[in-house]
């Protein structure tokens, strides 16, 4: 949940949207470093919305037994992208059903076209505003002081820095005003509004639900210095602009590309994910050690 985990010295692309979180191996891994990074910082004032929701020992909650009676939604909305992903994610369903939860399907967060432009909005307004905030405070012996400064290194240095992109979006961002403007308070509600009350606690109510699950997204692409990234489905925008937790375990394989399965709710529900999760993760154990492989095998 945004607001869990102080954001203090970080610079996320959109504060609103955006916040840090544990990546590791496992679930269990997941939940000790949770329980560390956890607290109220006085320098990041989204954490004062934690007090007394925090658990330092998120470990508690690792029930192996976690998915029996869980009611758990599926977001059919975010299928659909690739055939071997949603296969791979029927089976899933299958375990997570054969464990004892009980399956609403569909249970789709229905998300107004609209979050798509306001999300972006926000992510311009905020990106200029928080990488500002961070390079003024680096001091007169840092090479830049604001998101400006660095646009102008870059064009500077274009053939070295920008020999495949330019900076399209830095430059939509530089061209915004102060967080006071009305144009983001409108947008930042609509965003809130769109996610929350009429998305993912929506969908939540109306179902009766303890989490969502759907697709991570697609495997992974090529990197593609002609056309650019090639979006293969995911999930994670409306738990991200939200401020929701969502916590991704490993699902399967497409050609030996690791896909992953989401499981996201409401705020301050960890507790809630880490006892579906780590069943789940538990009774399938999917995850296998990284190979770091030239290529993949598409015999």
């Amino acid at each position: 949940t945004l607001g869990l985990v102080s954001r203090s010295g970080i610079i996320p692309i959109s504060h609103s949207q955006d916040t840090a979180g544990p990546m590791t191996r496992t679930v269990t891994d997941a939940a000790i470093m949770l329980g560390v990074l956890v607290g109220v910082d006085l320098n990041d004032s989204a954490t004062a919305a934690s007090k007394g929701k925090y658990h330092r020992d998120y470990t508690q909650f690792l029930d192996p037994q976690g998915l029996s009676g869980a009611r758990i939604g599926v977001a059919r909305n975010f299928f659909g992208f690739n055939p071997l992903v949603d296969q791979i994610m029927e089976d899933c369903l299958a375990v997570i059903k054969e464990y004892g939860a009980e399956i609403v399907d569909p249970a789709n967060v229905e998300i107004d076209e609209a979050l798509d432009e306001t999300e972006l909005e926000v992510l311009y307004y905020e990106f200029k505003a928080d990488l500002n905030a961070y390079l003024e405070g680096l001091g007169t012996q840092a090479p830049v002081h604001s998101l400006q400064e660095v646009i102008e290194y870059n064009e500077r240095h274009r053939d070295s820095v920008m020999p495949h992109f330019g900076q399209e979006r830095m430059l939509a961002a530089q061209a915004k005003g102060p967080l006071t403007e009305a144009a983001y308070l409108k947008a930042l509600e609509t965003n809130l509004r769109l996610t929350r009350d009429e998305g993912i606690d929506k969908t939540l109510r109306d179902h009766k639900l303890d989490a969502i699950v759907a697709p991570s997204g697609g495997p992974a692409w090529l990197t593609d210095w002609i056309n650019g990234d090639h979006y293969g489905g995911g999930s994670s925008s409306p738990a991200a602009v939200a401020g929701y937790p969502n916590i991704t375990v490993p699902a399967g394989y497409v050609h030996e590309l690791p896909v992953g399965i989401s499981f996201f709710t409401g705020a301050f529900q960890e507790p809630t994910l880490f006892r579906i999760a780590y069943a789940f993760e538990q009774a399938t154990k999917i995850r296998r050690l990284p190979k770091y492989l030239p290529t993949v095998n598409l015999q």
